[in-house]
């Protein structure tokens, strides 16, 4: 089982890593290369640099924010 963890755990940190970079470079660096260059059709529009991560966040509330709801009514209901 340790090393399944391991292996799981590598693959995140991988993701995230990879996902890291991408972002990083759609957003800091790609900006000033010329727009007509090769490099341009792997990126999605910078309109989507901030719509991506705003609605990532938003369902990420929204899912919290159920999780306690739910969390607190079960427990309410154990008390009574």
């Amino acid at each position: 089982m340790e090393l399944a963890d391991r292996a799981v755990g590598f693959v995140l940190s991988f993701i995230s890593i990879t996902i890291f970079t991408y972002y990083t470079f759609w957003v800091i660096i790609l900006p000033f290369v010329d727009s007509n260059h090769f490099i341009h059709k792997y990126f999605l529009p910078q309109e989507y640099a901030i719509l991506i991560p705003v609605t990532a966040g938003v369902a990420l509330l929204c899912f919290i924010s159920i999780f306690i709801g739910y969390v607190m009514l079960k427990s309410k209901k154990k008390k009574a």
